[in-house]
């Protein structure tokens, strides 16, 4: 066409697409140019604040690294993460919450009751639970990959300082559906502020805070994989986390346990825990591929 205009250019832009087009691309596109069209001419958007705009995605492109992935994190501030998540979670199965930018791939198996605590210091937490479909029957066999941040705060690939798969491990549920391990309480931390997702959090007077956490991607042959995370009920930022990954289903309470009450066998530390401890139960549940 030759007399595009800011009334027809929608149209047009879906008018050129080819007639093999596959009909989800075209539903994304066009729900996609239509948005974007009407954001444009809503806002009266100026050439200045989209060369901005176009600076910012350069940007975000250059400091992403295997380590840190910068649209991953630029998703979950904005709320779209977790939105996907939310839309495709189903109120019989556990509810997903964020991947995060920091999950690494082929991290180590771990035998049941493993501890990733190691030489780190800070109260054991003794970490138990079952994987069940949503019939509550166990799931032997699952896979359940669990990272989490150190007590400074940072993961893994953020720190010189720790083993790659520090906090890093995938356990295999026994025929029981149980799995098991101990570590040192996560903390709350600031995601990473100085690119632009700082400057994005900056600019709309937000904080960069996430409540404390453990990561789970749980998957088992027959089932829709989970990805999710556990919430401490007394993290003072459970209610206003930054890139709005809490939800009801994945908030539990850190219990205290008494000095010498340790678990005596099937664990790594057993023996080894003679002060107090903590222990939490989490058990997601898997919603079956044919479900829903």
């Amino acid at each position: 066409m030759r007399n595009v205009t800011a009334e027809n250019i929608t149209e047009t832009f879906t008018g050129y697409f080819g007639d093999d087009t596959d009909p989800r691309v075209k539903q994304l596109m066009s729900s996609l140019a239509h948005h974007l069209h009407s954001f444009v001419k809503e806002t009266k958007l100026t050439h200045d604040e989209w060369q901005y705009a176009l600076k910012m995605l350069q940007w975000t492109g250059d400091i992403t690294t295997e380590e840190r992935n910068e649209f991953v994190l630029l998703s979950d501030v904005l709320g779209v993460s977790s939105l996907v998540d939310m839309i495709h979670s189903t109120p019989e199965a556990t509810s997903s919450s964020v991947l995060g930018p920091f999950h690494i791939s082929n991290a180590p198996p771990r035998a049941f009751g493993a501890d990733f605590k190691g030489d780190f210091s800070g109260e054991v937490v003794l970490v138990e639970g079952v994987v069940r479909d949503t019939s509550g029957n166990p799931i032997p066999l699952a896979s359940v990959d669990i990272w989490q941040t150190a007590p400074n705060g940072l993961y893994s690939s953020q720190d010189e300082q720790q083993d790659i798969n520090s906090f890093h491990g995938v356990f295999t549920t026994d025929q029981q559906g149980r799995y098991a391990f101990t570590t040192v309480r996560p903390v709350c931390y600031t995601v990473p502020s100085d690119g632009p997702v700082g400057k994005l959090l900056n600019a709309t007077g937000r904080h960069p805070w996430r409540p404390s956490h453990l990561h789970y991607i749980v998957s088992a042959e027959g089932f829709r994989s989970l990805v999710t995370e556990v919430f401490p009920d007394d993290d003072p930022y459970l209610d206003q986390d930054t890139v709005f990954g809490v939800r009801n289903d994945l908030v539990t309470t850190y219990q205290p346990q008494a000095a010498g009450t340790f678990p005596e066998q099937g664990l790594e530390l057993s023996g080894k825990v003679d002060g107090p401890f903590s222990k939490i139960q989490f058990d997601p549940i898997l919603m079956a591929q044919h479900q829903g």
